[in-house]
């Protein structure tokens, strides 16, 4: 069956730095576009990147560009997102997700990162 399983969340402090990462199985991920999104206390999901399966990133939340950065790598079915220069308002769930957009059909637990100093 599809699996998820992100990991690397954790406490940061402002202007830090964290890596995440979405192991993924059950299906061919390299065929397969995949996307971070995120949820802040108590707000509604807000989507951080799609990255389609050939590694080109079709795109990324204004808020954190120039800070995030998605990547994959097919031979090992990760899914990562690097976090520099990390805010208070970076403080949520990050979900990684099987597909794209509304087209997201399976998602992971999610990592918590909690940016404070």
């Amino acid at each position: 069956q599809v699996q998820l399983v992100e990991s690397g969340g954790g406490l940061a402090q402002p202007g830090g730095s964290l890596r995440l990462s979405c192991a993924a199985s059950g299906f061919t991920f390299s065929r397969t576009p995949m996307s971070w999104a995120r949820q802040p206390p108590g707000k509604g999901l807000e989507l951080v990147s799609n990255i389609y399966s050939d590694g080109s990133v079709t795109w990324i939340l204004d808020s954190v560009k120039g800070r995030f950065t998605v990547s994959r790598d097919n031979t090992k079915n990760t899914l990562d997102l690097q976090m520099n220069n990390l805010k208070p308002e970076d403080t949520a769930l990050y979900i990684c997700r099987r597909g794209i957009g509304t087209a997201a059909d399976y998602w992971g637990q999610g990592t918590q990162v909690t940016v404070s100093s």
